[in-house]
């Protein structure tokens, strides 16, 4: 079987406006790296549409439809501090939702072993009723939910390696002992939460990072906590919250990451999703943005799916 690569021209068509550092260029930039010759076999998929139905299993529909009516027909709409909405931001935000419930749906089906989305707006840091640091809806945590309710999975885990810290999954799975979330992330940063004692019901597993931690650390926190608690919570389906801002290069944060960082933990989790729940995975993209450390860190990221 193979990895998926879901994509969509929507998603480079969201904008927060100039200077926003989460900018269309960042998968222009994927894109592209993406064209050489050791991708040549990656399948490309289009992402769908998502439906409301679909958005509302980790957000109350009420907000759903409150969020899609308020983007603009011309401009910008500002829905959080750092949040911003363009014309194209709803079908992006549906297209990012697509892609992962796709993923799942292909990888259910045995279409592929492994999926990576390469969609914008990123999702880990909104919350059921509330879009922030730049997210709108939570990609990751509703290709979550949709494994378990169009696939009658009970148990599923969310890694996140983001430098900021997934708040909003969290908080969308911190009371139900069968969905497992894992995190490193630096700290202190925003959004200021992921100490270790955010523990929810014994299914949340928080590695803040110190400022200046690369590699040794990183590892670290994976080898020590995060892949002996992943085993112990023997999920049904594996998701990746994969933002690659912890890297050395990244102008939002101070960890020092390197693409062999990410090639690592690819493999170490593709290699768990083998052992516990027949190597089923699919992995969304959250932040990174120095566009070059970005797409290096994704080509990393996407061959090692493709060679595990």
């Amino acid at each position: 079987m193979r990895t998926v690569f879901y994509a969509h021209p929507a998603c480079q068509e969201h904008s927060a406006g100039p200077g926003h550092p989460e900018s269309p260029e960042r998968l222009g930039a994927i894109l592209a790296a993406l064209e050489a010759a050791p991708f040549a076999l990656l399948e490309r998929r289009e992402a769908p549409l998502a439906g409301i139905d679909q958005v509302a299993l980790a957000h109350p529909r009420e907000f759903v439809e409150r969020v899609l009516e308020a983007v603009p027909a011309k401009g910008y709409v500002r829905i959080d501090a750092d949040t911003v909405m363009s014309p194209a931001s709803g079908e992006a935000a549906l297209r990012a939702v697509g892609a992962v419930t796709a993923a799942v749906d292909a990888v259910m089906a045995g279409e592929a072993r492994s999926a990576f989305c390469a969609v914008r707006p990123p999702g880990h840091h909104a919350e059921p009723s509330r879009p922030m640091g730049f997210c709108i809806f939570n990609n990751v945590a509703i290709g979550a939910l949709h494994a378990r309710a169009r696939h009658n999975l009970t148990r599923v885990a969310v890694v996140d390696f983001d430098v900021h810290h997934g708040n909003g999954t969290q908080a969308m799975f911190e009371r139900d002992g069968d969905l497992f979330f894992a995190s490193t992330h630096q700290w202190p940063l925003y959004p200021g939460t992921g100490t270790h004692d955010e523990r929810g019901v014994g299914n949340i597993v928080n590695c803040p990072l110190s400022p200046g931690a690369g590699g040794r650390e990183f590892r670290a926190a994976l080898t020590e906590r995060i892949l002996p608690a992943l085993r112990q919570h023997k999920p049904d389906f594996i998701l990746v919250s994969a933002g690659f801002d912890a890297h050395r290069d990244d102008p939002l944060a101070s960890l020092e990451l390197t693409e062999a960082d990410y090639a690592w933990v690819t493999a170490e989790l593709v290699h768990a999703a083998q052992e516990l729940c027949d190597g089923r995975l699919v992995a969304t993209l959250e932040g990174g943005y120095n566009l070059g450390a970005l797409s290096r860190s994704v080509a990393a990221h996407v061959h090692t799916l493709m060679a595990s």
